[in-house]
């Protein structure tokens, strides 16, 4: 009704709203602050009396609200606040405005020094003027007004066929009766669904069709089949991004409608002066001064739209029904191609339908012909949503779980989960002062500017558009696909084989596909934006795990999309910068992973010849890189030591390029922290040791002794395994074992692995398996004793949680709250537009009861994932304090070769000050007061009948046990991990 009042006090209807408050009161409901935010904003409109303006502010502070609170609270759109204050003003002439609340500062003990006044430093400055920012940002801006960005293609410099062109002009026909009968069908469509005098789940799609003119709606399906695969795809995962488009395209026209992004536009232009070299440095944190910014200008919460999300099933029958009208018009002559064929008008687009396990899976797919005629085309041109595009500014900070990021895209902190909303709402119930390490965490990884390595990327294009190249990871084209078995002329003597092998071919064919058109759409990126500096705004998911939200290319891609990334700000080498980029390079290579930094470092110095023949010829020399476990990323760190070790200078050569710093067993690291396990810290590098420590090659000899002593007592499989046991058959399991893998998941890895090995014996798969996975967990329970107890208590507590009927929650570290969001799915139907297609289709799922296996499984791998994104974070703000640049690729950490050190000792400093608050016994006592001594909310254990109150009072008696008794810890010393020497791999 909130809605409904707002849109008659645009148009003036006093009386109207009246009506509304009179129906409110007579069923005792007390009208919000934005009911009454649109009824003086009506009164201002009309200039009413004094009296009625008079009795609405008595009724607004009788029902416990404060005037002020209409400016504090409310968001305004367009001249919405200027009538309100009118209003307000006929009764109380000299009312001014609240001044802004004072700003808030997080009382985190992680971060005290962080946020203390008398320790802040200057934000550091980009290397850009305010007016250079300025252009940046009108460019950015361009983009997402456009919603679109249509880019050339790598393949843009392959010479033009004759075949081609024939094709391109036979579909730019074909588009443009496509578009007249797209248009034809959509404007039949809502002209039926005008005419309903019922609501059904038809026509409730109808104002959602009149929110843009039509020609917005075709320009969008046309853009959806420009891009649809030869092998089709999931009708879900098309309705969903069909609705999504439509909603974003409303979204930035309503920003525009709205004044919203003439508010934002006029903040950035002065936000910018904190980033700008040439203006006076600042002591504020970008989402501080943002803040600051629109309070002075008197904005409020405004920057924020009114009631602009849709929910996920609007979304997905919006889409349903934009595909519907797609499989109506778009069609095809049938002879098209071959003359001799009957000329009648085909479909381009079918429903067909796959089965996965025993779920039916709706599937679009393209008739062949148009493939053909698309492929035949080769079109080089790509179109993109601007959010897939890195930002060509700055981004926008974050400053509340609903604005930041993109000027005008619509994103959110925290990712969006299929059918959940439970983790948005925890989000905007918390205060918000609780959230500003998180948010500021996330603006400082999106500040950072990027270029690209343009030698690299050149490189690697030649390699694409010369059939590409498997070896280093450089998909082929379709092209070089396997041709599938000639079909025998008698289809009767088709044998099993040849059926089998077909089928191969089909499933590498669209393997091929996937991949090829993957890594086209990183390269392009990657060139569209080759002269420019750009940033990859963060956000999060629901584990506080951050990510780049330009979904295709960003530094979080394989190893050919890193080698292309190099920071935009160089810094010089320094006395020890040269020396890091050598172990980098090594560390690339995976060998010397059990040497100490200065052998490595040595070896380095030992290959420089085959290092400078790799950097002088990449494609003609001895090609050494090739052979290296990361090749591209080792090319262009031996370009890199290439230009260093031959400058005048090397400590002053300026390098742009980023080193890593890769997390030793990074989640058995934190469960040997929380533990005190002392021989677990020992085995994954938080103690002082002369060469690293490898977890792996120490389960592996474990396992081998366990297999050893079986073999001897004559236990037949472990007699087989003999010289089999080795550290890349466990590496998995150990490695996964942290994040919850099963005994079942462990036998599969394990089968995998041995599968790998020709010498082995493959009638003794199953059985080898089963005895190493158990082998395995066995090592590590005796290596591990406390991170397997602290395992065993997580998943009994999330179990008996999951069954009692509530969702496992809890809250970082560094406040940010979680929900996990796994819930028994059932599946729900969309319709077509056509009663005669009426077809039950399988679109999404909505959110049942918790799902226990998931709840209790997935909560000790979620929890060390929050432990690791909250360390990650806490490293990545006090870099900030340091003047580091810093991103990070979850536990992998980036900085300049010059601040490597730095950063070590940040990170090993903000890893002892995490684990040494009481995290065990802070999750147990927030567990204790949501699910123990709350108001009884508990239900009964899933599956069994309504119990009474002595079942309920035992169930949370166990439930009380179980939480209560937190893991004992061992005696390890944290203070050691200062002085660990391989705490990064």
């Amino acid at each position: 009704y909130n809605i409904v009042m707002r849109s008659w006090a645009r148009k003036g209807c006093l009386q109207r709203i009246n009506q509304l408050f009179s129906m409110l009161e007579s069923v005792g409901l007390r009208p919000s602050l934005d009911s009454y935010a649109a009824a003086l904003e009506c009164m201002g409109r009309n200039q009413s009396s004094t009296k009625a303006v008079w009795r609405c502010v008595q009724q607004l502070k009788n029902d416990g609200f404060h005037v002020d609170e209409l400016f504090q609270k409310c968001l305004f759109e367009e001249d919405e606040k200027e009538k309100v204050l009118r209003a307000i003003r006929i009764v109380q002439p000299n009312y001014q405005l609240p001044p802004p609340p004072k700003p808030q500062t997080c009382k985190s003990s992680l971060l005290q020094d962080f946020y203390s006044k008398e320790k802040m430093v200057p934000y550091p400055k980009l290397d850009f003027t305010v007016q250079e920012l300025q252009e940046r940002f009108q460019q950015q801006l361009e983009m997402e007004l456009d919603n679109t960005v249509t880019i050339e293609s790598v393949e843009s410099t392959k010479p033009l066929t004759p075949q081609a062109i024939k094709a391109r002009k036979l579909l730019a026909t074909l588009r443009s009766q496509w578009h007249d009968s797209i248009l034809q069908a959509l404007q039949k469509s809502k002209h039926s669904m005008s005419k309903l005098k019922t609501v059904s789940g038809y026509n409730i799609l109808y104002p959602y069709l009149c929110l843009m003119p039509d020609e917005e709606y075709v320009g969008i399906m046309l853009q959806i089949l420009n891009t649809l695969s030869p092998q089709g795809e999931s009708l879900a995962v098309l309705a969903r991004e069909l609705g999504s488009k439509i909603y974003n395209r409303y979204i930035t026209q309503r920003k525009l409608r709205s004044r919203q992004l003439e508010k934002v536009q006029e903040v950035y232009e002065e936000y910018i002066h904190l980033l700008a070299k040439d203006r006076q440095p600042d002591t504020y944190l970008p989402r501080e001064y943002w803040e600051k910014l629109v309070a002075e200008a008197g904005f409020g919460p405004s920057l924020n739209l009114k009631d602009c999300s849709w929910p996920y099933m609007l979304l997905m029958r919006l889409g349903m029904h934009m595909l519907e009208l797609l499989v109506q018009a778009v069609k095809v002559p049938r002879n098209i191609l071959n003359p001799r064929l009957e000329p009648r008008l085909i479909p381009v687009l079918y429903h067909v339908y796959s089965f996965h396990s025993s779920w039916q899976v709706g599937l679009i797919k393209p008739h062949p012909i148009f493939s053909q005629i698309v492929s035949d085309a080769a079109e080089t041109l790509l179109t993109f949503n601007s959010s897939a595009i890195p930002m060509l500014c700055p981004p926008v900070p974050w400053t509340s779980p609903d604005f930041g990021a993109f000027v005008l895209n619509d994103t959110k902190l925290m990712r969006f989960v299929v059918g959940a909303i439970q983790h948005q709402l925890l989000l905007e119930q918390c205060p918000l002062v609780n959230l500003h390490p998180v948010l500021d965490a996330l603006n400082q990884l999106g500040n950072c500017a990027w270029k690209i390595n343009q030698p690299v990327l050149d490189i690697i294009i030649s390699i694409f558009n010369d059939k590409g190249n498997e070896k280093l990871d450089i998909p082929p084209p379709i092209s070089e696909a396997p041709r599938p078995p000639a079909a025998p002329s008698n289809s009767s003597t088709s044998n099993k084989s040849q059926k089998h092998e077909l089928l191969l071919c089909k499933k590498k064919t669209a393997e091929m596909h996937s991949l090829r058109m993957d890594a086209l759409y990183k390269l392009s990126i990657a060139n569209y934006v080759r002269d420019k500096v750009f940033w990859f705004p963060h956000n999060m998911d629901f584990r506080g795990r951050t990510y780049p939200c330009p979904p295709y290319f960003n530094h979080l891609g394989n190893d050919v999309t890193r080698a292309i990334l190099l920071f935009a700000e160089g810094k010089p080498l320094g006395p020890k910068g040269l020396d890091w980029l050598k172990i980098h390079l090594i560390n690339l290579t995976g060998l010397k992973k059990k040497n100490a930094l200065q052998e490595r470092l040595e070896y380095a110095n030992e290959i420089m010849e085959e290092i400078l023949d790799s950097a002088d010829h990449p494609l003609t020399g001895r090609k050494w890189w090739m052979n290296t476990d990361e090749p591209w990323q080792a090319l262009a760190c031996c370009m890199e030591i290439a230009k260093a070790s031959r400058s005048p200078d090397p400590a002053a050569y300026i390098s742009h390029f980023p080193v890593h710093q890769d997390g030793s067993c990074n989640g058995l690291q934190h469960y040997a922290a929380l533990g005190r396990d002392l021989i677990g810290a020992m085995s994954v590098n938080l103690m002082p040791c002369s060469v690293p420590q490898d977890v792996y090659s120490v389960v592996a000899q474990q396992v081998e002794e366990f297999r050893k002593r079986d073999a001897e007592q004559g236990v037949k499989i472990a007699q087989v395994l003999q010289g089999f046991v080795s550290r890349k058959v466990v590496k998995q399991t150990v490695m996964t074992v942290v994040y919850g893998v099963t005994r079942y998941g462990g036998r599969l890895q394990m089968e995998k692995r041995l599968k790998e090995i020709d010498e082995f014996p493959e009638e003794y798969l199953w059985e080898a398996s089963h005895y190493l996975v158990k082998q395995v967990f066995n090592g590590i329970k005796e290596m591990f004793s406390a991170t397997r107890d602290i395992q065993n208590w997580l998943t009994e507590s999330a179990k008996l949680i999951a069954q009692s009927g509530r969702t496992v929650e809890w809250v970082t570290p560094l406040g940010l709250p979680i929900v996990q969001p796994y819930y028994r799915s059932r599946s729900t139907v969309g319709r077509g537009a056509s009663g005669q297609q009426a077809k039950a289709r399988q679109v999404g799922i909505t959110c049942g009861k918790p799902d226990t296996v998931k709840q209790k499984n997935a909560f000790p791998p979620n929890f060390i994932h929050s432990l690791d994104s909250t360390h990650m974070m806490l490293t990545a703000l006090h870099c900030l304090r340091q003047g580091l640049t810093f991103v990070s690729v979850h536990d992998c950490y980036w900085t300049h070769a010059l601040t490597v050190d730095v950063m070590n000792q940040i990170c090993r400093q903000q890893f002892v000050a995490l684990h040494s608050e009481k995290i065990l016994q802070d999750l147990s006592e927030f567990m204790l007061e949501k699910y123990c001594r709350a108001p009884m909310l508990i239900c009964f254990p899933s599956g069994s009948s309504s119990p009474g109150r002595e079942t309920r009072a035992l169930w949370q008696k166990k439930l009380m046990e179980q939480l209560s008794n937190v893991p004992k810890t061992g005696k390890f010393n944290l203070k050691k991990v200062m002085d660990s020497t391989y705490f990064f791999s």
